[in-house]
């Protein structure tokens, strides 16, 4: 399956980057996948969740709460104010990841109805790694 390289950058640096299958991303009028040779687009992303697939077919979340993203036919770029990424190597790590994006989705609770979403996507995260 093709690849193309996914970046997504804050102000205090790059949270993800490296080659993957595909990216869901939280746009303005709704989510939207890019694949490889995706048509060039440049859009606002509201506060959500970005599931990324890597060419395992493992899943990644990223929580985000707005920016922009800028895609081509071998590279997505996504400027976002505030992300946290669901990851961890242990049990510890992945806690501390939910409570960073528990305590992200408070501080943007008041901007858009897709938090209940995003929200519950992280709670169901949780619940498949405990």
């Amino acid at each position: 399956m093709d690849k193309f390289k996914l970046e997504i950058l804050t102000p205090n640096g790059s949270i993800f980057n490296d080659d993957v299958v595909s990216v869901v991303l939280p746009g303005e009028e709704g989510e939207f996948g890019v694949l490889a040779h995706h048509a060039s687009l440049t859009t606002l992303l509201e506060a959500g969740v970005v599931d990324v697939e890597r060419e395992d077919k493992s899943v990644e979340s990223i929580l985000i709460n707005w920016g922009v993203v800028q895609v081509d036919e071998e590279k997505v770029i996504v400027l976002v104010e505030g992300a946290v990424a669901i990851r961890g190597e242990s049990e510890g790590a992945i806690s501390q990841a939910l409570e960073d994006a528990k305590e992200l989705i408070k501080d943007i609770a008041n901007s858009n109805p897709a938090i209940a979403s995003a929200a519950a996507k992280i709670e169901s995260a949780a619940q498949k790694l405990f």
